[in-house]
């Protein structure tokens, strides 16, 4: 079966600060998106990897490229991102349609990945490509809700005017990425999708079609960096894990 690893690295990551896109700037001394290239090469030296990047930033990652060891380079196809994440998915999914050339698209496996989470693992990474070889489903990796949950009555900009009421948190899990399909199902579905707007996952726009995704266990190191504190965070968890 070949495998194609789909990391979203497209958008401007401004709630993150900095002068560049979250997912270039450095933790350890890596872009953050180049560790989550580097857990799906460790997970299958077979496996093909589509970088979506916003066009505007292809010169700037190139740069980041060329500053790197050749033993530290790590082999991928770049894809244009789109305007939104769904967007940007199904860009990589034509990118995988042409890598994939006349091989059969049926058996070929698609994972999902935001590239704001750069300390996914290898060791996860496999664990959802066994669930997935055994569900023959796609499947999403999750985790416990460890904080008590609220739900709002209705959305709301203001917290302190908002009405709501407490919810059992043993019924929610919160999902992380990769989110790993058949090829060929993930495609159908995007195309089939009416308002690809509408969700803020691969999982959703699949259940829309009216399939089912199964779970499997992810990380609590698989945090996406989001806002500037999660930098720190995500470095002191690199350093750790490398016994620093």
């Amino acid at each position: 079966m070949r495998k194609y690893a789909i990391i979203l690295a497209g958008g401007s990551g401004t709630r993150a600060g900095g002068d560049m896109p979250k997912q270039f700037r450095q933790i350890c001394g890596r872009p953050l998106v180049w560790w989550a290239m580097k857990a799906f090469r460790d997970a299958d030296a077979d496996m093909e990897i589509v970088l979506v990047v916003h066009p505007g930033f292809f010169d700037d990652w190139q740069i980041l490229c060329d500053a790197m060891p050749e033993y530290e380079r790590i082999p991928y196809t770049l894809c244009c991102g789109g305007r939104t994440r769904a967007e940007s998915v199904s860009n990589g999914l034509l990118t995988v349609a042409g890598l994939l050339g006349d091989a059969p698209a049926g058996e070929a496996m698609v994972m999902v990945h935001d590239g704001a989470r750069p300390l996914v693992s290898a060791g996860m990474i496999r664990r959802g490509m066994d669930a997935f070889c055994v569900s023959g489903a796609g499947v999403i990796p999750v985790m416990p809700a460890v904080n008590s949950l609220r739900q709002l009555a209705a959305p709301s900009v203001s917290l302190a005017e908002a009405e709501s009421h407490t919810v059992n948190r043993a019924l929610y899990v919160e999902v992380q990425t990769p989110q790993i399909f058949p090829y060929r199902l993930l495609c159908d579905c995007y195309k089939s999708a009416s308002d690809l707007s509408a969700y803020t996952d691969d999982a959703s726009v699949v259940e829309s079609a009216g399939h089912h995704v199964r779970l499997y266990e992810g990380e609590s190191a698989n945090i996406k960096v989001t806002h500037p504190d999660d930098f720190i965070i995500a470095e002191a968890l690199l350093r750790a894990r490398a016994g620093e």
